[in-house]
């Protein structure tokens, strides 16, 4: 059975249920459920993907009861009990932005796995956040008064300075240092937008405009205010040839205090849309 319309719009209220308020701390894994329910055109069963999470949190609790807790731990459990690892291999296969289809093929992108590793580090009682580093996407997990940094896509290994250095020399060039804001927190909304925006970037260098409106959709419902989301919005339904929604985007973007130059624009392309409404 396919899904409805009425079920993508119950879920994408589920969404924008889930992020809403300031968007520091959501509950990431549910949020990620709901962005693989609105991807599928086939119902999912979540209940059996909720579980085998549980299950990784409940295998972690029991390690650290029995050696302690270190940063360690989390590796042990879900890159070697459970076999998850990063995609690099077939790393732009839009089913590793998937947390479903991460669970069901245990590999993924950096920013999908890290979704597991937080979820099961907050259900230990860890502080464990994203962070800003350049080009890759790594957390932070603060255990007992320390603070040890993972990369979820290598395994969950635990990141010391020099390994840092190198991760950002690889990424940024042989002159790169590493710097306080590359280890700033990422709010758990920029998380779940990094996630779907690696979906949407994807579908449109495929030209599939459709599904990257779709995509779009889901992005504005992480974060119905964000003027780069609602311009770009109003460009892909203009490419579609959906006008209406095109003005209401613009129209969003115009009631948010934005740059001035920004505004021109859009009041320019909204003049442009509403003269083919005529």
């Amino acid at each position: 059975m396919s899904l409805s319309e009425s079920d993508d719009q119950r879920n994408l209220e589920r969404l924008r249920d889930l992020c809403a308020g300031d968007g520091e701390r959501l509950d990431l894994l549910e949020a990620g459920f709901v962005l693989s329910a609105l991807a599928s055109d086939e119902p999912i069963d979540l209940a059996p993907f909720r579980q085998h999470v549980t299950s990784m949190a409940s295998d972690l609790a029991d390690l650290v009861h029995r050696r302690g807790a270190n940063p360690e731990s989390l590796a042990e459990v879900i890159a070697r009990s459970y076999a998850y690892r990063g995609d690099s291999e077939t790393y732009d296969d839009l089913r590793n932005a998937d947390i479903v289809q991460v669970i069901e093929r245990r590999k993924g992108l950096p920013v999908a796995l890290s979704i597991l590793y937080l979820h099961v580090a907050r259900a230990q009682g860890w502080d464990a956040e994203g962070l800003a580093f350049p080009g890759h996407f790594l957390i932070r997990v603060g255990i007992d008064g320390g603070r040890h940094v993972v990369d979820p896509f290598h395994e969950g290994v635990v990141l010391e300075a020099s390994n840092l250095r190198k991760l950002l020399q690889q990424v940024l060039g042989p002159d790169a240092e590493l710097e306080p804001s590359h280890f700033d927190p990422v709010s758990d909304r920029d998380v779940l937008l990094r996630l779907e925006n690696n979906v949407r970037l994807r579908l449109a260098r495929r030209e599939d405009w459709s599904a990257a409106a779709r995509s779009l959709d889901r992005m504005l419902a992480i974060a119905p205010d964000r003027a780069e989301l609602l311009f770009e919005a109003g460009q892909i339904n203009t490419r579609l040839d959906k006008r209406r929604a095109a003005i209401a985007a613009y129209e969003r973007l115009l009631g948010l205090d934005t740059d001035t130059g920004l505004r021109r624009r859009v009041a320019g392309l909204l003049q442009e849309l509403r003269r083919g409404l005529n």
